[in-house]
């Protein structure tokens, strides 16, 4: 690959925010016709360097050199790097959801005549583009209409039509479920053996990046570790990648525990939810689960299966019409109709989405970390700072929140500690149940270990934990007994020793309820 001309040199990258070093002396080489892989750590540096690559971060504001499809380039702007044939995808998705697919496609790039938007030819142009990338919607259907893996497809169908050279995807399947992942993986590739595209991904699904890519490197604290010919004579394993992601071998990616599992805490009884706006359409269909002190409860399902929203919807009624059905604390019957009387009963939610749910990202850690429990340093209605920041500092310290300081906004951390800072804010309001939606989506290896820890210690304390998540080794890896949820209703459980995969899936895919404790 040496002999070759890299389409893209990234050398002596170096970038700095207000007392943080986020790139030093990074170099990259990407070259035609390949998917480059780039992987690390929360904090790494990967979105930071691919920022810098598409003006985001413009120059001026970083050191080192640029070398783009033979020259030297520096990019004031995205559009800057657009015009060379530089496209980016960040991984949330920057569509408008009341437009339609081929208004979001040429947005910015509009096919007109004499200042007029020839709408035949935007819609004609659409539909080739939407079929290059094996999406069969019509152009006209809004993106508000269309699930979250065919908006990636968009995503992609707007980067082409700007003849686009390289495509930078950040986090592309981080939202999707498999099957959505395995089809974009799909177009990847052929976009790669049949178009020549080059591509850089960012991920954090290791099996993804083994199974895609043509070369990873690997970022750590802001700096280049290594750089892997994935498919040569020896090929490279995902352990391999995790001990250059971390700094060391992770021989287990979940901790080895035991729960001391006690009385039964919640119950939920007959719970059904209908959809908002659709009242005769079933979200949550007459579910019924237990969760006991000390027990890590996961639950399975597809896209679409009603996890969510049974979680919101018993998490203070944040979703759904028409709820029915009961839920007892110890034994006893409650009444979770808001937010404030769910955190009063004892109910805890973390987010799957905690930009947009989870957190205040103008904010700084401290104030998020409190906030959802303001009564316990306050005293007329006045906040006690000191005891604040004591609180605050507790927190950073003991979960490990990389940050100078709890004075840094939320919005500038990693995912990782984001989603600490989230779990802190929880746990300072001392549940008795914690429900956790997707606890790990979008985070590393490493942080993961750190999250599974932290799930750890809620359970050792006797807390009832209920986990949400897609990732199957995930939840098998952590709980001690999953449910698993089909078209809204409860289609039975497993206990750790009987559990795996495929009979998870089996039950994942029944049209019927069988049995719930």
């Amino acid at each position: 690959m040496s002999e070759r001309t890299p389409i893209l040199q990234m050398t002596s990258i170096t970038k700095e925010f207000p007392g943080v070093k986020a790139l030093s002396d990074v170099n990259l080489t990407v070259y035609p016709g390949e998917i480059h892989a780039i992987c690390g750590e929360n904090g790494a540096g990967k979105s930071t360097l691919m920022k810098v690559l598409s003006g985001v971060h413009p120059v001026g504001t970083y050191e080192g050199e640029i070398r783009f499809d033979g020259e030297v380039c520096e990019f004031r702007n995205i559009r800057d790097s657009e015009h060379k044939g530089i496209a980016i995808i960040h991984q949330e998705l920057a569509l408008s959801p009341y437009l339609s697919i081929a208004e979001n496609i040429f947005m910015g790039n509009e096919r007109a005549k004499s200042g007029v938007i020839d709408w035949n030819a935007t819609n004609a142009e659409a539909a080739k583009l939407l079929k290059m990338v094996g999406l069969d919607s019509d152009p006209l259907t809004r993106i508000v209409d269309i699930g979250v893996g065919r908006q990636q497809l968009v995503e992609i169908a707007k980067a082409l039509s700007k003849d686009v050279k390289l495509l930078i995807l950040d986090e592309p399947t981080a939202a999707l479920n498999d099957e959505d992942s395995a089809n974009l993986l799909a177009l990847m590739r052929r976009l790669r053996d049949e178009q020549g595209m080059t591509m850089i991904m960012i991920s954090h699904k290791l099996n993804e990046i083994a199974a895609i890519s043509d070369t990873t490197t690997v970022l750590r604290d802001g700096q280049t570790i290594k750089t892997l010919e994935m498919h040569g004579a020896k090929p490279v394993t995902e352990d391999e990648i995790i001990s250059l992601m971390v700094g060391r071998s992770l021989d287990n990616r979940y901790p080895d525990h035991v729960s001391e599992i006690g009385e039964e805490v919640l119950r939920i009884e007959d719970w059904t939810v209908h959809h908002p706006l659709q009242s005769e359409r079933k979200l949550v269909d007459k579910a019924s689960i237990t969760v006991r002190a000390g027990e890590v409860v996961g639950l399975a399902g597809l896209m679409g299966a009603g996890r969510t929203e049974l979680a919101m919807s018993v998490f203070g009624r944040s979703y759904g019409a028409n709820i029915s059905g009961r839920v007892f604390m110890h034994g006893k019957e409650i009444s979770p109709t808001s937010v404030g009387k769910a955190i009063d009963a004892g109910l805890a939610y973390v987010s799957e989405d905690r930009k947009r749910y989870g957190l205040n990202l103008i904010q700084p850690i401290k104030t998020n970390i409190v906030s959802a429990a303001l009564g316990k340093l306050s005293s007329r209605g006045v906040v006690d700072r000191n005891e604040e920041i004591r609180v605050s500092e507790g927190y950073r310290k003991d979960m490990r929140i990389k940050s100078p300081s709890i004075d840094v906004l939320a919005g500038q951390l990693s995912g990782g500690n984001q989603q600490k800072v989230v779990l802190s804010k929880w746990i300072y309001t001392d549940p008795d149940v914690l429900i956790l939606d997707e606890p790990t989506r979008g985070i590393d290896v490493g942080a993961k270990y750190e999250i599974y820890q932290i799930i750890d210690t809620l359970s050792d304390a006797g807390k009832a934990v209920l986990v949400i998540s897609s990732e199957l080794p995930e939840l098998l890896g952590i709980c001690d007994r999953i449910y698993t949820m089909s078209q809204g209703r409860i289609t039975g459980y497993l206990d750790k020793a009987e559990a795996d995969q495929e009979k998870l899936m089996a039950l994942m895919t029944k049209e019927k309820e069988s049995a719930a404790s």
